[in-house]
């Protein structure tokens, strides 16, 4: 049987680094083909060769049977190849038909939009989206977002489908829903590629499973013929240890939020009478279903998000404050590490250097704007990339962007927890990354809890809430129904998230 898609001795470097070194990978219609391997690893690579976004320096690659050298994503969307990429590609303002009507435009635009809306419709319906075509996109949780992408790809026809990390923002209940739904588009013929971190999702619903590690091909199997020890170790190299956790010595409140409540921008609301304390040296965790509040509260906690009423009182700042910018709650001590990064965090076009020192320039720590002295920036990013184990920095010099996920996330860690912070909101700290940096980003967590920190950790990931938290609120429908200490009950937090949906 001939692939739908097969990818023979790629390589690709970027400024004499090498991200993949003669790899290989092939996908058969009618089979999910899972790919494995750490951030940095290659994976996101290797899909963007697949998808037209890299030209690759060498290797061929074969779309049923027949080689083909793409001149973009328009061709390989073209050739029936759709990726569904980790960081979204919508336009917030624009509604869901006019995002896939972009990626896929009719004769005109009126004509377009009713027979977009209309596919969109049925799609959704068949796949159990249920997706309206006429809402914004801003309007959408993160998991209607990714289902939106899913729907632009199959509408553009993609027979080849990529989706990196589907489950990185989802509930185990709607990654089990996805994922069952993927399995279904693959029997009807199309070639699923998953490219994720969660071995659980790969024993679960791949045919195959390919490993990646330093930019090589390791392997390609059967993961049902693998232990789930096997298949980590296969990855990483070695199984990774659970946090230590230490019993909880609890200082004063740190931060306290009093009765906040938000609207969405469709007048719905977000957050209602939300309130909650913590306690330095504590970790609280923040866990519910998807789209019930997490995002609204964590924008309103970093300074980017309004409240209609309520406070924030951080203690030992001598105010509450319900308006504050980023740069005020930071200078009342808080430090953020945002759900997305690339978003809110890092900025992909600036180089390491200047990612890092931003958070210091508007204290005068390096200068003025006019006259910020760059030994002392680069001084202190070297020292903190080295200190929290920034790899695949080439040279301060380079962009964020090309930092593999988990070492962007480290970078975000380098720079807000360099402070020392009082006060640290950490909304899905491991969102798409693999086991060694979720490991990573569990123990600085863990160390800044030690130092008296009081973490806010707000997490769909009910594994990372329960490892870490001191204490566990359930949040539906913007209110915090629930509270919990450790060690709490898995089953009782999950009836509590989902008995008052």
């Amino acid at each position: 049987m001939t692939p739908a898609l097969d990818l023979v001795d790629i390589r690709k470097t970027f400024d004499g680094f090498v991200a993949l070194d003669d790899a290989h990978f092939s996908a058969y219609a009618g089979e999910v083909h899972a790919l494995l391997g750490e951030n940095g690893a290659g994976k996101s690579s290797l899909m963007n060769v697949a998808c037209g976004l890299y030209t690759p320096d060498a290797g061929q690659m074969l779309i049923d049977g027949a080689e083909v050298s793409l001149a973009g994503p328009s061709e390989a969307s073209a050739r029936g190849i759709g990726m569904v990429h980790q960081h979204f590609k919508l336009v917030k303002p624009f509604t869901v038909a006019e995002n896939i009507l972009l990626a896929n435009p009719r004769r005109s635009f009126a004509k377009g939009i009713r027979e977009i809306s209309d596919e969109i419709r049925r799609r959704s319906d068949a796949l159990g989206f249920n997706i309206d075509p006429t809402r914004r996109v801003g309007e959408l949780s993160v998991a209607e977002q990714q289902r939106t992408e899913i729907l632009k790809v199959l509408v553009g026809g993609a027979r080849i489908l990529i989706l990196d990390e589907p489950t990185a923002v989802l509930t185990d209940q709607e990654a089990e829903t996805l994922l069952t739904t993927v399995r279904g588009i693959a029997a009807q013929g199309a070639a699923i590629i998953l490219v994720t971190h969660k071995l659980a999702d790969v024993k679960k619903f791949a045919d195959r499973v390919t490993v990646m590690r330093g930019g090589k091909t390791v392997a390609t199997i059967d993961p049902s013929t693998k232990t789930t020890d096997e298949l980590t170790e296969l990855t990483v190299g070695a199984s990774l240890p659970l946090p230590a956790r230490t019993p909880g010595h609890f200082g004063r409140r740190r931060i306290e939020v009093i009765n906040l409540r938000c609207t969405r921008a469709d007048g719905h609301i977000a957050l209602e009478d939300a309130s909650f304390y913590v306690r330095a040296g504590e970790i609280y965790g923040i866990a519910g279903v998807s789209g019930n509040g997490q995002s609204e509260l964590a924008e309103a906690l970093m300074g980017v998000r309004t409240p209609e009423s309520g406070l924030i009182q951080i203690e030992d700042a001598g105010e509450a404050v319900s308006a504050a910018s980023p740069a005020r709650m930071r200078a009342l001590g808080a430090a953020f590490i945002p759900a997305d990064r690339y978003s809110y965090a890092l900025a992909g076009s600036l180089s390491i250097t200047e990612n890092f020192a931003v958070g210091g320039v508007g204290t005068g720590r390096y200068g003025s704007w006019a006259h910020l002295r760059q030994s002392a920036m680069k001084k202190d990013a070297e020292e903190a990339i080295g200190a929290f184990d920034v790899q695949g920095v080439r040279t301060l010099s380079q962009k964020a962007a090309l930092l593999s996920g988990g070492n962007a996330q480290k970078l975000v860690i380098a720079r807000e927890f360099s402070r020392s912070p009082n006060v640290i909101v950490a909304h899905s700290p491991s969102r798409g990354l693999d086991a060694r940096a979720t490991a990573a980003v569990h123990s600085r967590l863990m160390s800044a809890r030690e130092a008296g920190a009081a973490v806010i950790l707000i997490s769909e990931d009910l594994d990372e809430a329960l490892a870490l938290s001191d204490r566990i609120g359930v949040m539906t429908h913007g209110r915090l129904v629930a509270e919990f200490d450790a060690p709490a009950d898995r089953q009782q937090v999950g009836r509590a998230m989902v008995g008052h949906v």
